[in-house]
């Protein structure tokens, strides 16, 4: 496996695949990677002859006050297991070549709409980090396919309408969320959690699974919301939203609606932890 930080590096092995007729999928990370992570770069290696992962911090997705000093980078386990999946390239990029100007003189891709409600809400510019970077590795790694975790919902919707909005030339191909055991979301953030916290954590899938129970027995969303809520605050949560949407549009879901996605946010000591899950109403 290939390691570099170096945009011509990369472009070197890049153009050498391409001479080869040979096609690259690509899976950005911010790193200290788990089982849900190396999934992806599974699949992946099932979809495209070549596999290019990046690893970068990305620091116009944090929001003042929120853990970018504090997140975890295991860059040396990290590579070994890319190589141990046999991964081609590994991109570790620095913010000096990513932003050479600065954050503050950084032109910047925004997504409108999408953007703003949910984590976008609470995290104010978070999306306009991640639509930003995400366009700078595609226009970087050029890929024919990249893969990305349905666990960040949000995210992985306005990506997909950045790609379809600029006419990227990439295919955005989203992978199941992977789990513990006991249903908790696998995520890096779960390291920031402490015996008890992890114990009560699975508390946020059950909620999301009583919630679709609820849809499916004829409850009306904006009931199942307030009584999740209480359920979250209930399990040691401090809720940040819990919301019941069109799973397309991510709008506020209306009774004709069917095809249904429940968005969840909520703080457990120091970690915030997402996760959704998919509602099929259709007999």
């Amino acid at each position: 496996m290939q390691t570099t930080h170096d945009s011509h590096r990369l472009h070197q092995a890049l153009k050498q695949w391409q001479q080869q007729g040979l096609s690259v999928a690509f899976v950005p990370t911010m790193g200290n990677l788990h089982d849900g992570h190396l999934l992806l770069v599974k699949e992946a290696k099932q979809r495209a002859d070549k596999v290019v992962v990046s690893i970068f911090v990305n620091p116009m997705q944090f929001s003042a006050g929120e853990d970018l000093s504090n997140y975890p980078r295991t860059l040396e386990q990290d590579s070994q297991a890319l190589f141990e999946l046999g991964a081609d390239l590994l991109f570790t990029p620095t913010p000096e070549l990513l932003y050479p100007n600065g954050l503050e003189n950084q032109t910047f891709v925004e997504v409108p709409g999408i953007s703003d409600k949910y984590c976008g809400a609470s995290r104010p510019g978070h999306f306009r980090g991640v639509a930003t970077v995400v366009c700078k590795l595609f226009n970087l790694v050029r890929p024919d396919v990249a893969i990305f975790g349905r666990k960040d919902y949000q995210q992985l919707a306005v990506i997909r309408a950045m790609v379809r909005d600029l006419n990227l030339p990439v295919e955005v191909i989203g992978i199941d969320t992977v789990r513990a055991a006991d249903g908790l979301a696998l995520s890096s953030r779960n390291g920031y959690l402490n015996e008890e916290q992890r114990m009560r954590a699975p508390a946020l899938k059950l909620t999301l699974d009583w919630a679709a129970e609820q849809l499916q027995f004829g409850m009306n969303a904006e009931e199942v919301e307030q009584l999740a809520n209480q359920k979250l605050e209930q399990a040691g949560f401090e809720p940040d939203y819990f919301h019941v949407c069109h799973a397309d549009s991510l709008e506020k879901a209306q009774p004709e609606d069917k095809n249904l996605v429940i968005l969840a946010a909520a703080q457990l000591g120091p970690a915030r932890l997402i996760d959704n899950l998919r509602v099929d109403l259709n007999p």
